[in-house]
């Protein structure tokens, strides 16, 4: 049994993983926990969440450097749903403490610590942690996963992203230096539980933003080892996201390879499924799975490929347990579906 802390577990991605640890056989959940000077600090999580009434009915405690000292030393496992800031500075403390850390902010995605002003507006760090630190993509990296006291779990746009990019960039079939373009679209929950006008369901309308310098498209760029394109889109729906990549493939590539790098890569992941259509939110909204389709036009050697994921969960929090499950020999979907 696992002894488990939760460090922000107020917000939106906080409370789905809150909500799946409960239900986890390995997990002993321990602390919930919000920032130091959270006016949730108190009352109990299920006050706050009232779906989670006599499921989860722990108290919200405050983090601080004392509660660090009290309770380190006592867990095995820490899951940051946090600012990028905090498991930046706080991540190697847990791991120096023996506690594994799934950071589920942007905190270690990015290898290279001088991206970090630019596309998340802080100086990392912790050089030494970020070094260490292996990004979790549960489908792809399941070794790294195993090997790390320290997870990146991706995020939201980049899960649907790499999913339909890395059977075809990871078996060398698309054009080298072509143009790859990805769209997503996302519900408002992806922006996060604080109050703001700009993402105020009354407010939004279906519209682009942070084109060309939003912050997951080096994370995209970097897992998938191609440069793309991300343009991404908010939409007035509340949970859920879609990615659709198009890419141009190799001259001689056939549609036999890419039905085979598909197949190869998620016909032993139950978490993929590969529909025989396109994807739609409203078949993955409050569940794990990530549902994929592709097209591909022989002629012009160019490949469309969807993903629908539900953005708190694939795209964060039950991703963060496929990758606990991972470090502790499970099967990734463990406790994620019926099987």
């Amino acid at each position: 049994m696992q002894k488990v802390a939760v460090i922000g577990a107020s917000g939106y991605a906080g409370a789905e993983l809150v909500g799946l640890l409960c239900q986890h056989s390995h997990v002993q959940l321990c602390h919930l926990v919000v920032s130091e000077n959270s006016s949730s600090e108190g009352k109990l999580f299920s006050e706050l969440h009232g779906r989670f009434q006599s499921i989860c009915d722990l108290p919200l405690e405050a983090f601080s450097s004392a509660w660090f000292d009290k309770n380190s030393t006592e867990l095995d496992v820490v899951f940051f749903a946090t600012p990028h800031e905090f498991s930046a500075e706080w991540a190697q403390a847990f791991v120096d403490a023996g506690v594994k850390v799934f950071d589920l902010s942007g905190g270690f995605r990015l290898k290279n610590a001088h991206d970090y002003p630019k596309y998340y507006g802080f100086e990392h760090a912790n050089i030494d942690a970020l070094a260490a630190a292996k990004y979790g993509l549960a489908e792809w990296q399941q070794d790294d996963i195993a090997s790390t006291n320290l997870v990146a779990v991706p995020g939201c746009y980049p899960t649907a992203s790499l999913l339909c990019l890395k059977p075809l960039t990871s078996n060398n079939l698309v054009v080298e230096n072509s143009l790859v373009v990805v769209n997503g679209i996302s519900g408002v929950s992806g922006a996060g539980r604080n109050a703001s006008l700009s993402t105020n369901f009354n407010e939004v309308s279906l519209k682009a933003y942070n084109v060309l310098q939003h912050r997951h498209q080096p994370e995209i760029s970097q897992e998938a080892a191609i440069e793309v394109i991300f343009n991404p889109h908010l939409a007035p729906y509340k949970r859920g996201l879609l990615a659709t990549v198009t890419l141009q493939l190799k001259a001689g590539v056939t549609h036999a390879q890419v039905q085979q790098a598909f197949e190869q890569a998620y016909s032993d992941k139950p978490l993929v499924r590969l529909v025989a259509s396109w994807p739609e939110i409203g078949n993955v909204a409050y569940t794990p799975f990530a549902d994929l389709h592709w097209k591909f036009d022989e002629e012009k050697q160019v490949v469309v490929v969807s993903c629908a994921i539900d953005n708190l969960l694939k795209g964060a929090a039950s991703q963060a347990v496929q990758c606990f499950n991972i470090s502790l020999g499970l099967a990734s979907e463990f406790s994620l579906i019926n099987t």
